[in-house]
């Protein structure tokens, strides 16, 4: 069902943004004074959720990995926006994104 995949993903969007926000606080220097960055970071992951669970037909593949290049695919396109609006600054924050968007997918298609 389209509607549990999709809450399943956001869910782990939005975890999963949780643990950046600790890895990007600890990276800028500490969480003061860098809410916005961190709640950008957060919400990025959240969109990339949302993104990833309306997705589950999309085939780029015919295969069954197509659900984990489709996720790091996903990944690596949301994760592009945040890092060219960081100047292109947090590597880590971008990679991560693509790991994440796999991620996301495996748990939208485990719990779909």
């Amino acid at each position: 069902m389209l509607k549990k995949r999709i809450i399943t993903a956001l869910i782990t969007g939005a975890f999963l943004g949780l643990i950046c926000i600790i890895g990007g606080g600890l990276r800028a220097g500490g969480f003061t004074g860098n809410g916005l960055y961190l709640f950008a970071m957060w919400y990025n992951r959240l969109i990339m959720g949302l993104v990833i669970g309306l997705a589950g037909d999309w085939k780029i593949i015919n295969s069954v990995l197509n659900r984990y290049v489709r996720g790091g695919l996903l990944g690596f396109v949301i994760s592009s926006a945040f890092f060219l609006s960081t100047g292109m600054q947090d590597t880590v924050a971008f990679l991560a994104g693509i790991v994440y968007g796999v991620i996301i997918e495996y748990t939208a298609r485990r719990y779909d």
